[in-house]
């Protein structure tokens, strides 16, 4: 990912003064050398705090109480990108940021306000990174170690602060908490390349298969135990349906088999309850005259709908001619000033009663206003006759609906007559109703029945899923990622092999791999015997592991097309082994650094070759080094010596601090 160091910005307290803007070269080996206490060690915290850090790191006292803004320019694929963040005064942090971008940023003298947030950021650099949105633990929580990669998480890979660069027990930044180090280990795979975007798109989808598939085999395994239990009772069926007069006796016998038996309900399915009558059961007079009055109930209750339905039109038509009629008649009284005015016009001298103008100039407008009003009242005149139509309709309608209904009325007491009058009557609307259920019910039987092994349809459903998740599985297994993931870090292996003889290492010859999952270097000896980093003494053992793991995966990185990582490095402090704490700080203005061993000189000059020969051999890496080691130290590497923080130069200026 193309993400370069352009510009880091800070803005006094005090607005009157300029900002302070420190600025680096894109691609190179960027050094920034500088005494004690002069804010080397702040510059890290001020980049990760501008790229959305959750807490602010930025020293407070001296750096926090001078200024209200920090920001940074970066060079992106996109242009350039102004990240500016409030100081977060008595708060851990803020979420108020200030974002500028282009193709070109140009720095602002102060910043009255903001017009961003944290979270926009976050999100923004997210896409900047193409990383995906999906999370590692398909159908698991959003968020936590198995959630999707974020930026956040890939500045494990920029940052070598000094509490880690030498580190024989962390070896990433921030992985000295377990939040950070479990998000670490789970997007190795990721960063490395061995799970692309698209793996892991194919992950989700498998997921998803898998419950679809696992779904719909228990709805067909349902279909196939519901199948077996209605042929245990087929005999039961074929009873029933001789009981309710649907089939033969002899169709119904127990010895017949269950083919047979099942091809005679299907028979059964052809007819209704009115075909369910047995021999002896001839209707009486009750029971032919209730079928008379269910078919005349049945007439009238239809001649009743249409009554209703042109009663409602009728009423609908009404209202909206009342409505038309009533709109009309505004239009009208308002266009009736019209004609007053017209008359007079033809006055002489014509003038206007209300300003007291000539009317000569308005004759037209007249004319206009009094022929629609002409307009209007013989479309009103037209109307007139509607309403008295209507009430004649109406009156004639209602009076048919009320003898529908009467017939109606009478038609259901005649028949609840006939009926408390039967017995036989009231069992035989029983039995159809019955009748009518059991074949709803047969209906659905069968079609279970006639596919014992589920529904054939259902059935093709799950065999295509399961041949999608075969060529899915085949495309994104396990063994493919391991084995990706293996040949990655086989080349960080070699890289660091490379690199090693060029640093203050010890055993310079003896492999060193990086082990993810305890994420630390081990060193195989001679004898066979694995040793980890903390297993390895001396400080320059540790800053030796550290800059070429660091830069193998940089190296590594940059390799890979569309890599999310940023091709930025930020070292503080590689010469501390070499340059101890005590000694620097033992330093005043009126004594100069230090001065080191001639061995402890070419050590520390290895490191900054080394860092330099990177930036060369990629061409797009940048690297930044905060150190206290001047020039005469590192002088004969390819350095870009962004500024020198002595004598009274800092990071901050003096002025700033003054009062």
């Amino acid at each position: 990912m193309h993400f370069q160091l352009r510009n880091l910005v800070l803005w006094p307290r005090n607005s009157k003064l300029a900002p302070r803007v420190v600025s680096f070269a894109e691609g190179k080996l960027n050094v920034i050398t500088g005494a004690s206490k002069t804010g080397k060690s702040a510059v890290i915290p001020i980049i990760d705090y501008c790229l959305g850090s959750e807490r602010c790191g930025v020293p407070v006292a001296t750096i926090r109480d001078a200024c209200s803004w920090f920001g940074v320019v970066i060079a992106t694929s996109d242009g350039e990108k102004l990240l500016a963040r409030r100081e977060p005064g008595t708060q851990q942090s803020t979420g108020d940021m200030f974002v500028l971008e282009g193709q070109k940023v140009e720095i602002p003298s102060a910043i009255e306000e903001k017009n961003s947030n944290v979270d926009a950021v976050k999100r923004m650099l997210d896409q900047l990174a193409g990383l995906s949105n999906l999370g590692f633990d398909p159908g698991g929580p959003a968020g936590g170690f198995r959630g999707r990669p974020s930026f956040r998480d890939l500045l494990a890979f920029v940052f070598q602060p000094q509490n880690i660069i030498a580190n024989p027990d962390v070896l990433f930044f921030k992985a000295d908490t377990m939040e950070h180090k479990e998000k670490l280990r789970t997007i190795f795979p990721y960063v490395l390349g061995a799970l692309t975007p698209d793996a892991l798109a194919r992950r989700w989808e498998i997921d998803l298969l898998v419950r679809e598939m696992r779904r719909k085999e228990r709805e067909l395994e349902a279909q196939r135990n519901a199948s077996a239990e209605w042929r245990a009772e087929l005999r039961n069926w074929a009873s029933e349906a001789r009981d309710l007069g649907l089939l033969a006796p002899e169709d119904a016998a127990s010895g017949r088999r269950d083919e047979e038996l099942v091809a005679s309900l299907e028979d059964v399915l052809k007819k209704t309850s009115a075909d369910a009558e047995v021999s002896d059961s001839a209707l009486d007079a009750a029971a032919t005259e209730a079928a008379d009055l269910d078919r005349e109930e049945g007439a009238v209750s239809l001649q009743l709908a249409e009554v209703k339905a042109r009663l409602d039109n009728l009423a609908r038509l009404r209202s909206a001619v009342d409505d038309y009629s009533g709109a009309l008649k505004k239009q009208r009284d308002r266009l009736q000033l019209s004609r007053w005015l017209r008359e007079l016009s033809e006055l002489s001298p014509a003038t206007c009663p209300v300003c007291g103008g000539a009317f000569d100039h308005a004759n037209g407008e007249l004319d206009a206003l009094c022929d629609a009003l002409a307009n209007v009242e013989a479309t009103a005149r037209q109307l007139d006759p509607v309403p008295a139509v209507f009430a004649k309709e109406l009156v004639q309608v209602r009076e048919q609906m009320r003898q529908l209904t009467d017939h109606f009325k009478g038609v259901r007491a005649r028949k609840q007559a006939v009926e408390t009058r039967s017995a036989r009557i009231r069992d035989e609307r029983w039995r159809r109703t019955a009748v009518d259920r059991f074949i709803g019910r047969l209906e659905q039987a069968l079609k279970i029945l006639n596919a014992p092994e589920g529904d054939p349809a259902l059935a093709a459903e799950i065999a295509e899923l399961k041949s999608r998740l075969d060529s899915l599985r085949v495309a994104s297994s396990d063994n493919a990622v391991r084995d990706r993931q293996k040949a990655a870090l086989q080349r960080l292996s070699a890289t660091m092999a490379r690199l090693l003889p060029g640093l203050d290492a010890e055993r310079p010859s003896d492999p060193a791999e990086l082990i993810i999952d305890d994420l630390t270097i081990r060193v195989t000896g001679p004898s066979g015997r694995p040793d980890f980093l903390w297993e390895i003494g001396s400080g320059a053992n540790w800053l030796s592991y550290h800059v070429a793991s660091i830069l193998g995966l940089q190296e590594l990185f940059l390799s890979q097309k569309g890599n999310p990582v940023p091709s930025l490095l930020v070292l503080d402090q590689p010469s501390q082994v070499y340059f101890p704490r005590k000694l620097a700080g033992a330093r005043t203005q009126a004594t100069p650094d230090p001065m080191l061993a001639d061995e402890d000189v070419a050590a520390v000059q290895k490191v900054f070759v080394t860092l330099a020969a990177a930036t060369k051999a990629t061409k797009r890496l940048q690297i930044l080094v905060l150190d206290h080691a001047s020039s005469d130290v590192w002088g004969s590497a390819d350095v870009h010596l962004v500024e020198e923080w002595r004598g009274g130069k800092a990071l901050v200026p003096v002025e700033w601090l003054s009062g």
